[in-house]
């Protein structure tokens, strides 16, 4: 019988799973591996994934196994199209052709290791100008994420404040940007969920303190990534700054959270911003006083989803590494959680 959360190679063909092994390795799973139809059935439902080579389609379709996601059919070389119908039966999302489609097979025995959640959100937060508040705001966006499931956050701003130092972490042990290797092929998310600094349900990407660096954009793709299949929500503390890499990063999210003061050249600076990000969806969090938020959003074209007044004591709780959420009931906390649940829905409501 298959071992819950393993995948489950079903074939009678030596090469097609020697093969597979292969690409097992590389994904870094061990999967479960039967020769008949009794035995697949027996493993069908905890599997993590199945794939069902092409030798033994037929015989597995006539089986009539229960429909289920993850379902995979392959086979060496050109397949015929009597595999296709029966991927059909077997509830299969592909079929691939080795080793053509190696690659493939690998991510999704990746995924099937890192246990790949579904159904998370990523949220970019960015600043309209200098000391609009950004990195504190996706910091305490980050906390009010985690309260209610797992959460990364990434601090994308080499030349920022540090969000690991808003959030009081700097101190807990895990690794940082530069200890990320920069290789061929995916990164498990596990490992990454594993060796990031963790404060209860929220991890934390960050710079470490000795020295600046450039974001490789391979590296930054395989990074986002492994946290969108490792946790339920990912927020990212966007730079100001145009640059290839940060163009992928603001590519790779969801929303994205324009944070601006209300004075006129805060207004400039943010218009600027928000002419890079994509309008369908960007909103605005307005802080401080100054201009109506009417006029905010008709000035930027983007929509204000929520608005604060600035905070008294939230410079000496961060600086005490008490994190920007001193008490769950200042404007600052209010603001994220409004954005939280208008961006991730009733998984925080």
């Amino acid at each position: 019988m298959n071992r819950p959360g393993t995948p489950l190679f079903v074939s009678n063909d030596d090469s097609l799973l020697s093969h597979l092994e292969r690409l097992a390795a590389a994904a870094g799973v061990l999967p479960v591996v039967v020769r008949d139809i009794g035995a697949a059935m027996g493993g069908w439902s905890a599997a993590s994934s199945i794939v069902v080579g092409a030798d033994i389609a037929e015989l597995m379709a006539s089986a009539g196994p229960p429909r289920r996601a993850g379902v995979h059919l392959v086979g060496h070389g050109q397949l015929p199209d009597s595999v296709f119908r029966c991927a059909v039966e077997c509830s299969a999302e592909s079929v691939l052709a080795l080793p053509g489609g190696d690659e493939r097979v690998i991510e999704l025995l990746t995924d099937a290791g890192d246990g790949a959640l579904v159904g998370g959100a990523t949220i970019g937060v960015i600043a309209g100008a200098g000391g609009a508040g950004a990195t504190v705001f996706a910091a305490a966006l980050a906390c009010v994420c985690a309260h209610r499931m797992p959460t990364l956050v990434v601090d994308a701003d080499p030349f920022g404040s540090g969000i690991d130092r808003v959030l009081g972490v700097e101190s807990v042990a895990g690794i940082r940007w530069d200890a990320l290797p920069i290789a061929v092929g995916r990164l498990s998310a596990r490992a990454l969920r594993d060796a990031l600094p963790k404060r209860e349900d929220l991890a934390v990407l960050s710079w470490p303190t000795e020295h600046a660096f450039d974001l490789n954009a391979l590296a930054v793709r395989e990074v986002l990534s492994a946290g969108q299949r490792g946790f339920p929500a990912v927020v990212i503390d966007l730079p100001r700054s145009q640059s290839t890499v940060t163009d992928e990063v603001i590519a790779r999210c969801d929303d994205v959270v324009l944070v601006s003061t209300l004075t006129i050249p805060a207004m400039a600076s943010a218009s600027r911003v928000a002419r890079r990000l994509p309008p369908g969806s960007t909103r605005l969090v307005l802080r401080g006083r100054g201009l109506a938020g009417t006029d905010v959003e008709r000035l930027l074209g983007l929509p204000v989803v929520a608005t604060m007044s600035n905070q008294r004591g939230l410079d000496e709780a961060i600086g005490l590494g008490i994190g920007p959420l001193r008490t769950r009931r200042g404007p600052l906390a209010r603001a994220a959680n409004v954005v939280a649940r208008e961006l991730l829905g009733r998984a925080v409501a």
